[in-house]
């Protein structure tokens, strides 16, 4: 077995959910008192979201690709980043490391393919919604059409995710809202909706809607565990 790497804390309440997938998903495989081995780095979130809102993604880079070098000097295998919008400085993460990342968008979109998936909708913070590093990849590299909610639920969408979600508060008038924005991609021709970010799982999922969902923390962590298995059996 593999030792999975992790840069969590993006929130730590999303990193919970990716430790306890992993875990799981290990006893699936074996059963008995078998978990994951896992090493992770849990960086101060309030530090990152500072950043993140002065765009100051240079920065957050260094932090996280730090965090990397730490992770892999401790065994870690390979590497996962358990948050969607931090994907935005991949690049300069791979670059200073030897083990390889699982990208989240790519471990999303091979499901997508798999499934017969043509059109999109996402949903994320705003920087992953507009921004090209994460729908670009879908549509040059997977050709997967991507659509975003309109300008007003996009924001509306962000500031669920902040300040609620991060900080581990569930609404029911929030979740009402995402299942409308959900329709609302589905009534625009998406097949199925990604929840692209790690918190939005915690807020809705696939029994609230008839309308398909992909969680990208599920998605991930199940990647996670394959390929820590790879060569296992």
């Amino acid at each position: 077995m593999k030792t999975i790497g992790l840069l969590g804390g993006m929130s730590w309440e999303s990193t919970a959910s990716y430790y306890k997938a992993l875990n799981e998903g290990i006893k699936a495989k074996f059963g008995g008192l078998h978990s994951a081995k896992i090493c992770m780095y849990s960086v101060n979130f309030d530090e990152i979201e500072q950043l993140q809102h002065q765009g100051k993604w240079a920065d957050t880079a260094v932090i996280l690709a730090d965090a990397a070098k730490s992770v892999e000097r401790a065994g870690a295998d390979f590497l996962m980043i358990c948050t969607n919008t931090m994907h935005k400085v991949v690049p300069e993460i791979e670059a200073q490391i030897n083990i390889p990342i699982l990208h989240i968008a790519d471990a999303t979109a091979q499901r997508l393919v798999q499934d017969g998936i043509l059109k999109v909708g996402l949903l994320g913070t705003q920087f992953t919604m507009e921004q090209d590093f994460y729908k670009g990849r879908l549509q040059e590299e997977f050709d997967i059409e991507v659509i975003v909610p309109n300008k007003g639920d996009r924001e509306v969408v962000h500031q669920v995710i902040y300040n609620e979600l991060c900080r581990g508060i569930i609404n029911e008038s929030s979740q009402e809202q995402y299942l409308k924005i959900i329709t609302h991609l589905h009534e625009q021709g998406a097949q199925a909706v990604i929840l692209g970010c790690t918190e939005i799982a915690l807020l809705v999922n696939q029994a609230s809607t008839c309308i398909p969902l992909y969680d990208t923390t599920e998605i991930h962590a199940q990647q996670g565990v394959a390929f820590a298995l790879k060569d296992t059996f």
